[in-house]
């Protein structure tokens, strides 16, 4: 991988996911258009906390997945460059997903994602979440590139 990151400020201008649904704050580390580690500080004040689950609060399934499939956008728009900034980043499928140890507050996750194929505006990607280096969820997806619906 390079040294190359990408802060808060610069994913607002790449990808149109605002809170309480962006799910990435900072790109660590990437090869444009090919890999990326994104990252993910969970904290105790996010919306879904309040109900999932009173008492024992654990980060649902779908919005790690979703923090995946931000991170593999920042990484397309990113690489596509300028022309790309505003366009949707489309889930077409999600494959062979995992979920291997609870995401609570408090934990930094990890985005490891790593582009499988693309052609055209369609791109499939492997991703791992983890935190302190143990896999917590895993999933193969793919995504489709689209204008602005609005």
């Amino acid at each position: 991988m390079s040294d190359k990151t990408i802060d808060i400020n610069r994913i607002k201008e790449l990808i149109p996911h605002r809170y309480p649904i962006l799910m990435v704050d900072r790109i660590l580390d990437y090869v444009p258009g090919e890999s990326a580690v994104g990252l993910k500080n969970v904290t105790a004040n996010e919306p879904h906390f309040q109900g999932h689950f009173p008492g024992y609060p654990v980060m649902p399934g779908v919005l790690i997945i979703e923090a995946m499939a931000q991170t593999a956008a920042v990484m397309v728009v990113d690489a596509l460059g300028k022309e790309s900034e505003g366009k949707l980043v489309y889930f077409m499928s999600i494959e062979n997903a995992r979920f291997r140890k609870p995401v609570v507050p408090g934990d930094s996750l990890y985005l490891h994602i790593k582009k499988t194929h693309s052609r055209k505006t369609v791109w499939k990607f492997s991703g791992e979440a983890k935190v302190d280096d143990k896999i917590c969820a895993e999933a193969n997806f793919s995504a489709m590139l689209m204008d602005d619906a609005g």
